[in-house]
């Protein structure tokens, strides 16, 4: 009897009826059952290597589909595996009993098309029967196949999963690209793979970003650079003129001038570099230029007694109604001077007891262009009441009269100043 028992509880293991086939799912499988995800289907658990002592009393474990045996161990029996099957088994052997079963050509249903599987279903020959399931990528729902969304079943993808009937792929984010697993994302260098930079590129993660040299600026498609006009943002980047250049900008100055420093305008003094006088004559610099002037000033019945200063003899007639000497002076300023301001000091060399000394412009100020501010008793400053634009040369004479306090010495002497205003204002 315990044999009898014995052979129906394995015919009954072995067995599989393909009309109560339950829907499988990748959340949940018939007990005995797991997912497999690589198949897309469930697959047998072998208890006999998971189960820490599945059978007592000296039995052995025989594993089976859904589930496990235990057998005596003088038992004998042959289990195919590879597909749940109906099948009788070939030989059971228990303790004094021996069984026989003869063994039959199996039909191929799938290859004979004598099966009933539907159109959307794979049609899977056993030894004995057949078996309908689902292709891979589908779950069966019911009566049908449906396709399995393996995008909600995390994590196959790295970043993007685009679901496809009975597969899927993966996707990477713009900035990265499959890696040759075709699951991880990896960055793409685009400096090194299509750089898109006019000038500079940095890589960063999933993307890059473009810079531009010293000079430049990046334009409105933050790929290309533009030049920055350094002249149009500050007006006080060079003392005279800017010029834009691409990158850069440089500084010009007026003729007659250097640049020194980058920036700042130098008059050149001529008078030292390309001296064009005549022996006869003194160099002056002034700024942007320069004049050449008589070495001897004087005219008769002046003469010279020193470096720009003529004296008119007593012993001529002439000098009384003259003044006793005349000075020559030179000096320069620049066009559009702020006004009013001081200019020159003049003041007497030779100072007399009991005399009184007064300053008056002579001539050279017929439009009113200066005046003349007495500071002490024997000195007056040269103010310049209305701005100048050059280049013009002015000529004014300075004249300083002495009387004494009984009226009965009276002499004059004439600074004359030539002003030569420059062509610039900076």
């Amino acid at each position: 009897m315990l044999k009898a028992l014995f052979l129906t509880m394995l015919t009954l293991a072995l067995v599989e009826s393909q009309d109560t086939e339950e829907t499988i799912t990748y959340t949940q499988c018939t007990d005995g059952y797991e997912w497999d995800p690589v198949r897309q289907q469930c697959k047998d658990i072998d208890e006999c290597d998971i189960v820490p002592d599945a059978c007592k009393g000296g039995m052995k474990c025989v594993n089976h589909y859904g589930g496990y045996l235990c057998l005596p161990k003088t038992a004998q029996i042959i289990v195919n595996n590879e597909q749940p099957q109906h099948e009788t088994p070939v030989a059971a052997e228990g303790v004094g009993a021996t069984a026989n079963a003869a063994a039959t050509s199996d039909i191929d249903e799938c290859t004979a098309g004598t099966h009933n599987c539907r159109a959307d279903q794979v049609c899977i020959n056993l030894r004995g029967s057949f078996a309908c399931q689902c292709p891979p990528g589908y779950q069966k729902r019911g009566e049908q196949c449906v396709d399995i969304d393996e995008c909600t079943i995390p994590p196959y993808c790295h970043q993007r999963c685009v679901n496809t009937p009975g597969s899927f792929y993966c996707q990477c984010s713009p900035g990265f690209q499959l890696a040759a697993n075709n699951y991880t994302c990896v960055d793409i260098n685009e400096c090194d793979a299509s750089n898109q930079c006019a000038q500079q590129c940095y890589n960063i993660l999933g993307s890059f970003i473009c810079q531009c040299n010293q000079g430049y600026e990046l334009s409105s498609d933050r790929l290309n650079c533009e030049d920055i006009d350094e002249c149009r943002t500050s007006s006080y980047l060079c003392q005279y003129q800017c010029v834009n250049e691409p990158g850069k900008f440089s500084c010009m100055c007026p003729q007659g001038y250097q640049v020194v420093r980058s920036r700042t305008c130098q008059d050149i003094n001529e008078c030292e570099t390309t001296n064009e006088c005549r022996e006869d004559e003194m160099c002056w610099n002034y700024h942007g230029g320069f004049r050449c002037y008589p070495r001897n000033p004087c005219q008769d019945p002046y003469v010279l007694t020193s470096e720009n200063r003529c004296v008119c003899p007593v012993s001529s007639a002439v000098c009384r109604e003259l003044p006793q000497s005349i000075v020559y002076k030179y000096m320069s300023i620049r066009s559009d001077r702020s006004v009013p301001s001081d200019i020159f000091q003049i003041q007497a060399t030779t100072i007399y007891a009991n005399t009184i000394n007064t300053f008056r412009i002579k001539s050279g100020n017929e439009n009113g262009e200066f005046y003349l501010r007495q500071t002490s008793p024997v000195s007056a400053m040269l103010v310049l009441v209305k701005s100048l634009s050059g280049p013009r040369e002015y000529i004014v004479d300075l004249e300083m009269l002495t009387v004494n306090s009984i009226g009965t010495f009276r002499t004059s002497s004439v600074l004359r100043l030539t002003i030569i205003v420059g062509p610039f204002s900076f």
